[in-house]
């Protein structure tokens, strides 16, 4: 049986050591993108009746004495950034990491304004203006890039629509009942105003009315390039905009 001789062995033992060496480089530089895939927190569920949380207490306020007639302002007073409870506009987009996963990146802002007028058993007026220099994702680094890339909060630091068409609720609407409907309107976004019709859930809670709905979003519609710098990912060129409403009479 011949005996391996000393030297072949370090060289064996050196080789094996480099090679683990390397491997070690690998994964270290893989390891962001595996984190960012699987150790992460879950992003915020999709909105919808379900998700909504109103406090007991704003909800048990009774309806005004006119009824549901009048202006109704955006209440940004009522739940919590926390736990979704409050109000926001906001994006779902779907990112790739190269060569791993998707992953849905989901941003919000909580700066959100604006007015709906109902008379009769018709919405007759609408407008809502979000501050997208507020969105905030669960990651930093996605939130800056959003300032001069994609939607370029610092150049369009807005978006806003405004009812165009009345919506009619149906019969005059009952505690807890809950509406679907489809709003028209012009969408300004990215300094470009489109024609959309946004799918709406709405229910009267005592004195407050909730409002959810999403929007599928191309962004060559607006002239949005997606972002793509970000570490390892690229990122879808369409997604939705969502938003979570709460109104309260003026």
């Amino acid at each position: 049986m011949t005996v391996p001789q000393p030297a072949n062995h370090a060289r064996r033992r050196n080789l094996t050591i480099a090679a683990v060496a390397v491997l070690i480089v690998l994964v270290a530089a893989g390891g962001y993108g595996l984190w960012y895939l699987f150790l992460r927190p879950s992003g915020p569920a999709a909105v919808s009746s379900e998700t909504l949380a109103l406090p007991s207490a704003a909800a048990s306020s009774p309806l005004p004495s006119g009824g549901l007639a009048g202006t109704w302002n955006v209440d940004t007073s009522i739940g919590s950034s926390a736990d979704s409870t409050d109000s926001f506009v906001g994006y779902r987009v779907q990112e790739q990491l190269a060569s791993i996963g998707a992953n849905t990146a989901v941003g919000r802002t909580p700066k959100v304004s604006g007015t709906l007028t109902i008379s009769g058993t018709q919405l007759t007026a609408a407008t809502i203006t979000a501050d997208l220099t507020a969105l905030a994702s669960d990651d930093q680094r996605r939130d800056g890039q959003l300032v001069s890339h994609g939607i370029e909060t610092a150049t369009y630091p807005t978006a806003t629509f405004k009812l165009t068409a009345p919506v009619d609720l149906g019969a005059d609407p009952t505690d807890g009942h809950e509406v679907d409907v489809t709003a028209t309107g012009e969408l300004t976004l990215h300094g470009q105003t489109k024609t959309v019709q946004i799918a709406l859930k709405a229910r009267l809670s005592g004195s407050i009315i909730e409002v959810v709905g999403s929007l599928p979003i191309a962004f060559s519609d607006y002239g949005i390039q997606a972002p793509t710098s970000f570490a390892v990912l690229s990122v879808s060129d369409q997604g939705t905009m969502e938003l979570q409403l709460f109104f309260t009479h003026a």
